[in-house]
Parts: structure tokens; C-alpha cells; sequence
């Protein structure tokens, strides 16, 4: 895929969870820096393809965009003081699969994304190689994130 044909597949993708579900809320909450999650999630499922074209792990390109841009669909202000919020690192995974479960029909692949991705945080590592792709993206983007400001 050419840069542009990967920028308009995930598009659509994010296009369907916007018009189906509350992917739009994401704008407003932070993730890193100035980076909202909704923004870290598209450069999570874009550089996630990026990585699984160059390794030619396209099979599940569709489950691998969806899960990435899922993968933090917990759908609050982690850095809010709040008591709920403690621990989010280990607590959101589950937040952000319960969210999208119920706003959409997620096969396998995609639950094991969304569940998995913070690994080793969550010591239940990943069962596929996409989830292990977006575990790694998720890593590096954060950094990148982070780093950046």
C-alpha cells in the first residue's frame, strides 16, 4: 500500500467507529502530552499497518486497524484526580473492551488487542501477532509522545 492508500483505509475505518459508536468523545480526552486519544490511536492503527505490511502480516489488516484504534476506547480523563482512575494502566484495557463491546461486534483478534496491549504492564502477554504489533506501536508512539513535548 502507498502511504496514501494506508492514510484512507484507516480513515474509513475510524469514519465507521465515529458514525456506530463514541469514538468522537476520545477528542477530548488526553493521552500523552498535548496528544488526545483519539489522536494516539490513529497513529497507533496507521504505524500498526505500517509494521505489518513490512513484516507481510496483511491477513488481518481490517481486525488490526479496528483493535488499534480500540485499543484505548476507555473513554475518560485519565489524568483527572479521581479515584477510579488509579492504577489506569493496568485497569483500561478492560474499560476500553468493555466500551467497544458494547458499541460494536468484535471478533477475537480485536478483543485480544484491545485486552492485551499493555503488556508486560498486564502480565498476560498477547496470543496473536497483530496484538503483538499494537502492544509494540503503542509503546513507541506513547514514547514518541511523550518525548516530544
Amino acid at each position: 500500500m502507498t502511504k496514501a492508500e494506508r492514510k484512507r483505509f484507516v480513515a474509513g475505518a475510524l469514519r465507521k467507529l465515529c458514525r456506530e459508536g463514541r469514538m468522537n468523545e476520545s477528542r477530548a480526552f488526553c493521552q500523552h502530552g498535548n496528544t488526545s486519544v483519539y489522536w494516539h490511536s490513529i497513529r497507533v492503527a496507521y504505524y500498526s499497518l505500517c509494521l505489518a505490511e513490512f513484516l507481510h502480516l496483511t491477513r488481518h489488516k481490517e481486525e488490526l486497524i479496528y483493535g488499534a484504534l480500540l485499543h484505548d476506547y476507555f473513554l475518560y480523563d485519565w489524568h483527572e484526580k479521581d479515584k477510579s482512575h488509579r492504577l489506569h494502566g493496568f485497569h483500561h484495557p478492560r474499560t476500553a473492551l468493555r466500551n467497544a463491546s458494547e458499541d460494536f461486534t468484535l471478533s477475537e483478534l480485536e478483543e485480544n488487542i484491545i485486552l492485551r496491549h499493555m503488556f508486560p504492564l498486564i502480565p498476560v502477554p498477547p496470543t496473536r501477532i497483530e496484538s503483538w504489533i499494537v502492544c509494540l506501536v503503542d509503546k513507541g508512539c506513547s514514547i514518541y509522545e511523550i518525548i516530544r513535548l
